[in-house]
């Protein structure tokens, strides 16, 4: 498919080739020779000439080649209100008309995007190597010199509207493959997504038989990061992201996050692992670790991913621990040092923490959460994203029973 498009865009797709991809989503390109006849005969015709005998004697010798869909004016002010309300599939236009001249007519075609396809054969009296240019580069296609020869004007209209049935082909045929990138696309971001969920639900379960808290940190973190004004890239993109803080303890034993009560210094030193081990699911930064994808060939030098999702989720899963202070784990950094998706998921999480019912503990009331985490401010907790979380309370208890356990 990005071939295709690329080829699309540079002009190298040849015409009438088969377009088709894999899944049979994108049919060919209709041949010139693929047009009924009985199409082109079908096609609106408008006829611009000053003099009313001259569109008589044009029209007439279209209908003997099977042509009846016409209409016309000898008003050439009046053409480009025409040319909007009827949309013709080919334009035979006068050049030297009374008011508005055909080179008028012509640039302010060019101009506007809703006409500038039309094809346009030019009716003129003159034969001059000057008017000729002149008309070519305003935009007209071809050229009938009058008196109109029957014998040169059946097929130069036919090549004319294959033109335009042409164009028309192609505009809806690049709409549909848009259309069909568009629904590939969100497909594929669906997949993603809905991986990352059931990665984030699986080191969850760990710990929490619901994995309900996963959810509920995505969407606290994605509350904080939109009140605190961040662009909507980031916003939507931590939502997801911060349910991953924790695939690390996929890495940890059932002993220690499943203990009953306080960890030794031990134990703590095995649970700090989990933001390394996060870190390193995530980042896949060691070789050992990449995938293969199908367009890498075996042997060559590779680069860990650069998905901008997977880069967040493993910030976050080694700093959401860290505190503002300094006096948190892994690295011990502090204040803006810690990337602020590390410090937006570290209030996300803990909050949620202390609402939540764990092997080794009961939940504490709404209150005492908020009292908690007010007691961090400048500690824990980043002061001005704090601030900003506890003002949200109202959403916040609204995502709290929107999701909240099912035991």
């Amino acid at each position: 498919m990005d071939a295709l498009l690329s080829a699309i865009s540079v002009g190298r797709v040849p015409f009438g080739a088969d377009l088709a991809d894999e899944e049979g989503i994108v049919e060919a390109i209709p041949t010139p020779g693929s047009f009924a006849a009985s199409d082109l005969l079908a096609a609106n015709v408008m006829i611009v000439d000053d003099e009313d005998v001259n569109i008589r004697v044009v029209q007439k010798q279209l209908q003997q080649h099977g042509y009846r869909n016409f209409f016309s004016t000898t008003d050439s002010g009046q053409v480009m209100a025409q040319l909007h309300r009827r949309q013709p599939d080919v334009l035979l236009l006068d050049l030297m008309m009374p008011g508005v001249s055909g080179f008028e007519i012509l640039q302010k075609m060019q101009s506007d995007s809703s006409l500038r396809m039309i094809p346009v054969l030019v009716l003129t009296a003159m034969s001059d190597r000057r008017t000729r240019l002149q008309a070519l580069e305003l935009g007209a296609n071809d050229f009938l010199e009058k008196p109109i020869d029957q014998a040169e004007l059946a097929p130069r209209i036919r090549n004319a509207l294959m033109i335009r049935a042409c164009q028309n082909q192609l505009r809806s045929y690049a709409t549909e493959l848009r259309s069909a990138v568009l629904k590939r696309t969100r497909e594929l971001s669906r997949s993603r997504l809905e991986l990352v969920h059931c990665l984030a639900r699986a080191a969850e379960f760990r710990d929490d038989d619901t994995g309900r808290h996963v959810i509920r940190v995505g969407h606290f973190a994605r509350l904080i990061a939109q009140h605190a004004g961040m662009p909507r890239p980031f916003v939507d993109m931590i939502s997801f992201a911060a349910q991953l803080h924790d695939v690390g303890k996929i890495g940890i034993p059932d002993s220690i996050l499943q203990k009953p009560g306080p960890l030794s210094d031990e134990e703590f030193e095995v649970m700090r692992r989990h933001c390394d081990m996060g870190n390193r699911v995530l980042s896949a930064s060691h070789v050992s670790d990449r995938i293969l994808f199908d367009d890498e060939i075996p042997g060559t030098a590779t680069q860990p991913w650069s998905s901008p999702l997977s880069r967040m989720a493993a910030t976050i899963a080694m700093t959401h621990h860290e505190k503002w202070d300094g006096s948190g784990y892994p690295a011990g950094t502090s204040g803006k040092d810690i990337p602020i998706e590390g410090r937006i998921t570290a209030i996300a999480d803990v909050f949620d923490a202390l609402n939540s019912e764990r092997s080794y503990k009961e939940a504490f009331p709404l209150d005492r959460c908020f009292e908690i985490l007010s007691e961090g401010r400048g500690k824990h907790f980043d002061p001005e994203l704090l601030d900003v979380f506890l003002s949200c309370r109202e959403d916040i208890e609204r995502i709290q029973f929107e999701n909240r356990e099912e035991r």
